[in-house]
């Protein structure tokens, strides 16, 4: 009798955990912060009002809400100087863009540009989640392409350190 594979136990598949505490609260503000984006360039309503009514309708209690208010006014005060760092990348025009991935890629370029703090694998990372949740079918993909040649550009050294 020949023993096959079937026999054999096979370990379970490691499954990605989810992010605990601090990490857990700074991706809830990036998903609130991504939302509050696309309100903004959708409504087109005003900071305070749009941050007003996501600490109303959202409970913040396990949400870095300084972080949320971070990226909603940063990538709105920075919201030229953002879309001149990726549009030269788009294989379409800006006004073309999906405004779930458009929200996305503004919130990723500021990380990138001015959370130096956050690795950009997790800046690319956490884009790439947020676009598989809300963006179309085959966002991530999108979202993940511009990401990909946009860091090297804003974090050369970092991303030349990666490599080695």
């Amino acid at each position: 009798m020949s023993k096959d594979d079937s026999d054999r136990a096979t370990p379970p598949a490691k499954k990605r955990s989810a992010p605990t505490g601090k990490l857990a609260a700074r991706r809830q503000a990036r998903t609130l912060g991504m939302q509050a984006l696309y309100q903004w360039a959708m409504a087109g309503q005003s900071l305070n009002e749009i941050e007003a009514q996501f600490h109303v309708d959202n409970d913040f209690s396990k949400v870095d809400g300084a972080y949320f208010r971070e990226i909603l006014y940063g990538v709105a005060t920075n919201r030229d100087e953002i879309d001149g760092q990726f549009e030269p990348l788009l294989d379409r025009p800006l006004a073309d863009l999906d405004p779930v991935e458009l929200a996305i890629l503004r919130l990723s370029t500021w990380e990138l540009l001015k959370r130096l703090d956050v690795p950009y694998r997790v800046v690319i990372n956490e884009g790439i989640e947020l676009a598989k949740v809300f963006g179309a079918t085959d966002g991530h993909k999108f979202v993940n392409g511009v990401l990909d040649k946009l860091a090297p550009r804003l974090r050369a050294a970092e991303v030349k350190a990666a490599k080695r």
